[in-house]
C-alpha cells in the first residue's frame, strides 16, 4: 500500500464550529490529500493559561462528532494520548512514520506564529503549510516555510465566539453542526 500524503489540522476544538467544517471542506477540495488527519490537543499549552479548557475527551467527542460526515477527515486522539504539551512537530513525527508527507494546515491568524512554535527551525524542514484566509488577517507566508493559500471564502466564526453565546445563553444553532449542538446539550446536563 502507498504511504498516504496527509493534511493535518489541530485544534482545541472548544467547541468545533461551522468555520472549521468549511475549511476542512476545502482542503478536501485540494485533491492534496488522501487523509486529513484531525488532531484535538491534548494540552493546549498556548491557552491553557488564558483560559479554562473543556476535558479533552469531551473536545475529541465534539470534534468526532463535527467531523463526522465529511469525507477524507480522520479525528484522531493521537495528541490527548501522549502526555505534556501537544506540540505540533511532535505529531509530524509520529505521523510521517507512515505517511509520504504531511502538510499542516492552518489559518492565516496562525501562519505568522509558526516561526515561534516549539521546535519550528525542525517543522520547517518537515512539513509545507496549507493557510486558509481569514477575515480582517492577510494571507502572508512565514520566512522560510513552504506555504500556498488554500482558496476559499473566509468564515468570520471563533470558537471563542461561539462559547460567548452559550455564557450568554443564545442559541448556537448554524454557529456549529447540529450534532455538536446535541452533543454539547448532552454535556451540560
Amino acid at each position: 500500500m502507498a504511504r498516504p500524503r496527509l493534511g493535518l489540522f489541530g485544534g482545541t476544538f472548544d467547541p468545533p464550529h461551522v468555520g472549521h467544517l468549511a475549511v476542512l471542506r476545502a482542503a478536501a477540495a485540494t485533491n492534496r490529500f488522501d487523509q486529513i488527519v484531525v488532531t484535538v490537543a491534548g494540552d493546549p499549552y498556548q491557552k491553557t493559561d488564558l483560559r479554562l479548557i473543556r476535558a479533552a475527551d469531551e473536545r475529541l467527542a465534539l470534534a468526532r462528532a463535527a467531523f463526522a460526515d465529511l469525507p477524507l477527515i480522520a479525528v484522531s486522539e493521537i495528541e490527548i494520548l501522549r502526555t505534556g504539551p501537544s506540540y505540533t512537530i511532535d505529531t509530524v513525527r509520529e505521523l510521517l512514520l507512515d505517511a509520504l508527507s504531511v502538510d499542516v494546515l492552518v489559518g492565516a491568524d496562525v501562519a505568522l506564529t509558526l516561526g515561534g512554535w516549539y521546535q519550528a527551525d525542525e517543522l520547517r524542514d518537515l512539513v509545507k503549510v496549507g493557510v486558509f484566509p481569514r477575515p480582517g488577517a492577510p494571507v502572508v507566508f512565514p520566512d522560510g516555510f513552504l506555504c500556498y493559500e488554500i482558496a476559499m471564502a473566509p468564515v468570520d466564526l471563533s470558537s471563542s465566539e461561539v462559547r460567548a453565546h452559550l455564557l450568554d445563553n443564545q442559541g448556537i444553532d448554524g454557529l456549529v453542526p447540529a450534532a455538536v449542538v446535541s452533543l454539547l446539550d448532552e454535556l451540560a446536563e
